[in-house]
């Protein structure tokens, strides 16, 4: 094996590791098949999303038109932002960072290539129940921003709300199961060798943006969770006259909703980035300063959200606060944009097609970026607010920084998926009619806006003087969409009759170039050490010398998907990580999650105990073809380097995806509590006319469930390295116990400690916290006991530990939102009435 010809060694990796053909081949895992599924499925949205578009231009270019009515209208109006906001920009991106990502690191696959194509299924079919609510005529009708109390049920007594909530909330477990995958994959997958330091620039953005996605996306599944709870039960948390307020919709979607535009942004501007430094012919300048920009916009991003809400009576302080924050993100932007031109200036340029959509972002995004921090003055916003100003800012904004460097980086990688150059000619007439078409269209909305057309009207009189300019944009908008046509032609051609690409077309330094083109499907045939930002600058040879087996991990070994797990710092290697193949389990989770949504969007609430234990089943099974049931000995991965598997290692990636998921888990749980506190200080008709039963009993109990629980859990850890398996079962089994008597205690809290969820935003808010805890509780109680019977099972010893290192995790974690939980119920009151 060690002496095989780069193509027999091609052979030998690509039967490993090559997809399934036929129909079986929905059932494959690799990141380039899901990073592909996620971009054309994305396209097909973002070509859904412009016919819409045009047909609110069609109806606005002319007064008193009647060619859509108002309730089309809507639909046609929300719509068209859901589809462009969530089933196209994030997936779209994530699409690109699922299939570059492995690449440009140096790796074979992602950390969890099951959890990606989960990802991708959940995506799917969450765009699916609203396409289909789309063409049945009952798409959602309030504005892709759902305020309150508009999509509450009184006012939207339809399955149109319902329709949004459930189809983006599934779209939105699907982008949070991505950015784990991306952070882990970031931090964990490199080549040997690549420390933080060294990494690709588009990879410090995505590590940014995956951080952001895991903390930002979770208060807008809260709140739609609260807002279907409202419209399903009669929760009442945004009901005024009990106790709700409406504004707190505004600040968990707004609390997503900011954040939400950087996450669109630093993608795009990594791909900006990349390519900048291959066009310049050097290292891309400062590099140490747009990391440092990178983090500081991603934390800024976060303190923006109630810029969206000057107009609806806050306090003049936190205007101030917020007002100062919008304009302060201007700085890392601003350093970004100077190491672009700095590159620039300082290279030798190569005008390439890809560098004309860059200099179109270039222009427009810093339009945009000018009109925001006009927007970001509370005088100005108060007399703009809601006018088609704010719409042409939006667009500036998204489309100049995520649309061009899209474009620009699909003629870039193309030639890496297709194995083809793209056409010049018609890549150029594309380019042209979008960017005059764009700006036609938006420049004058500008202009509407300050003359005072609102937003979201479906007609307008001859007299309001908003006539020629709206022509004029609905002419612009059918010029982008000409151009886009020719676009998606270009594509569609240069892949089947395009120019056969050399290797390395653009003379790039990235490590994805090292591989051939199209690229395989195990990536690299030998894993890289890595010793400088730019590999393929440093060493031209690279991509024949890994392809010759010269690095890590030259050959398949006993059938097994391989890659390399590093230290996150350092770059050191670690241990061998061992892939799954091909699998039914994600798409069956995706079914089984779409069959309890399906549930509760049609109200079938006796079949969501059914469709509830089917999905527990599924994970469970899923979870149980994980693992080694024998202690496994060193792997040589080359050059004289033994390497444990990952399962016999502290560094497991499930360890590290368990903590990512609870940052984002512990996200969900601030905003509820956010929730909570905002209501009893800020909203109307509080104090709640009754409060949680005094009997310290019950709380008694569920404190000692969870605090039993976590120390069984982690006895079990420390029995795990002396005493047998049977022994650490016990302990496991102990912490059942405590959990049952824990979810027992949360449900008898929910049942009769607090008064009707429906009486009053108390009573709702509670009992939401308290059905939060009873969930935690009892998804801990069953995960101990699958841990216990997988230790009877031989798939744990004191060498493969993850298992009991996964539970106790989730228990500390249970243990420590629990106690919060019973605080705010027993203790809070007291403290704030």
């Amino acid at each position: 094996m060690t002496d095989l010809s780069p193509v027999a060694r091609h052979h030998a990796f690509d039967a490993v590791w090559r997809a399934p053909r036929g129909w079986r081949s929905i059932f494959s895992v690799n990141h380039t098949t899901v990073g592909l599924r996620f971009i054309g499925t994305a396209l097909v949205f973002f070509l859904i999303g412009g016919v819409l578009a045009m047909l609110i231009r069609a109806q606005l270019a002319t007064p008193g038109n009647d060619f859509l009515d108002s309730e089309t209208y809507n639909q046609i109006f929300t719509m068209h932002g859901t589809v462009m906001m969530f089933l196209f920009a994030i997936p779209m991106l994530e699409g690109f960072a699922i299939y570059l990502l492995p690449k440009m690191l140096g790796s074979r696959d992602l950390a969890y290539p099951r959890l990606g194509a989960f990802a991708y299924w959940c995506y799917l079919f969450g765009g699916l129940i609203l396409i289909a609510g789309l063409v049945s005529g009952v798409a959602p009708n309030t504005g892709w921003f759902m305020y309150t109390p508009l999509s509450s049920q009184p006012y939207s007594p339809g399955i149109n709300a319902d329709l949004w909530l459930i189809g983006v909330t599934f779209s939105e477990i699907s982008a949070v199961c991505g950015a784990v995958e991306l952070v882990a994959t970031i931090l964990r997958l490199r080549a040997p060798g690549m420390s933080l330091r060294q990494m690709p620039l588009f990879a410090w953005y995505m590590l940014v943006t995956g951080g952001m996605i895991l903390v930002g996306f979770p208060p807008l599944i809260l709140g739609s969770i609260l807002l279907e709870l409202e419209r399903a039960l009669n929760w009442p948390f945004f009901d005024v006259a009990r106790g709700g307020d409406p504004l707190l919709w505004q600040h968990l979607f707004w609390m997503f909703g900011h954040p939400e535009v950087y996450i669109i942004f630093l993608p795009a501007a990594g791909m900006v980035s990349t390519m900048i430094p291959t066009f310049a012919q050097r290292r891309a300048v400062a590099y140490p300063w747009i990391v440092a920009s990178i983090v500081a916009m991603g934390f800024i991003s976060f303190g923006l959200w109630v810029h969206h809400m000057f107009t609806v009576g806050i306090a003049h302080l936190a205007a101030v606060f917020f007002s100062a924050a919008s304009m302060l993100v201007a700085l890392p932007t601003a350093v970004q944009f100077f190491a672009w031109i700095a590159t620039l200036w300082a290279g030798k340029p190569v005008m390439r097609l890809p560098m004309l959509y860059l200099f179109g972002f270039l222009a427009v995004f810093v339009a945009g970026g000018l009109t925001g921090v006009m927007l970001a003055l509370v005088p100005f916003n108060w007399q703009a607010h809601d006018t088609h100003f704010v719409v042409a800012h939006l667009h500036y904004v998204l489309v100049g920084g995520m649309v061009f460097p899209l474009l620009a980086a699909t003629y870039y990688w193309m030639p890496h998926v297709t194995g083809r150059m793209p056409s010049e000619h018609l890549g150029k007439w594309a380019f042209w009619l979008i960017f005059i078409g764009f700006n036609l269209t938006f420049f004058f909305m500008h202009l509407t806006g300050l003359l005072g057309m609102p937003r979201r009207v479906y007609t307008y009189q001859a007299d309001a003087g908003w006539d020629w300019l709206n022509l004029l944009s609905s002419i612009g908008g059918f010029l982008q969409a000409i151009g886009f046509g020719i676009f998606v032609l270009d594509v569609l051609l240069h892949a089947r009759i395009g120019r056969a690409a050399t290797r390395n077309p653009w003379g790039a330094g990235t490590l994805e170039w090292a591989m051939p083109t199209p690229s395989p499907t195990y990536n690299i045939a030998s894993i890289p050490k890595v010793d400088g930002p730019d590999p393929l600058w440093q060493d031209p040879t690279l991509g024949a010398r890994l392809a010759a087996g010269e690095g890590y991990l030259p050959q398949p070994t006993d059938g097994r998907r391989e890659t390399i797990g590093i230290e996150p710092l350092t770059g050191r290697p670690q241990s061998i990580v061992f892939l799954p193949g091909p699998s039914k389990w994600p798409l069956a989770a995706a079914i089984a999650t779409g069959g309890v949504f399906l549930a509760i969007l049609f109200k079938v609430y006796l079949a969501l105990p059914f469709a509830g234990v089917l999905l527990l089943a599924i994970f469970l099974g899923w979870g149980w073809h994980n693992g080694l049931r024998s202690d496994p000995q060193p792997v040589d991965a080359g050059h004289g380097l033994m390497l444990m598997p990952h399962a016999a290692t502290d560094n497991a990636p499930g360890w590290y995806g368990l903590v990512y998921a609870l940052i984002a888990n512990g996200a969900c749980f601030a905003s509820l509590v956010f929730g909570y506190v905002y209501l009893w200080t800020i909203a109307p008709n509080w104090p709640p006319p009754s409060l949680i039963a005094g009997d310290a009993f019950t709380p008694a109990v569920a404190v000692a469930g969870l605090l039993v629980a976590t120390l069984a859990t982690r006895h079990a850890r420390h029995a795990n390295q002396r005493l047998p398996a049977s022994r650490v079962a016990t302990w496991l089994g102990c912490a059942a116990i405590a959990g049952v008597a824990a979810t027992l205690a949360f449900a008898d809290i929910l049942l009769n400690a607090l008064p009707p969820a429906t009486s009053h935003a108390y009573a709702s808010t509670t009992s939401a916290l308290a059905a939060y805890g009873l969930l935690h509780a009892g998804m801990g109680t069953v995960w101990a006991l699958f841990a216990a019977l997988r230790c009877l099972r031989g798939y744990v010893s004191a060498l493969r530990r993850l298992d009991v290192d996964l539970v106790n995790l989730w228990w500390t974690y249970t243990a420590s939102t629990g106690g919060v939980i019973l605080a705010a119920l027993y203790l809070l009151p007291g403290a704030l009435a």
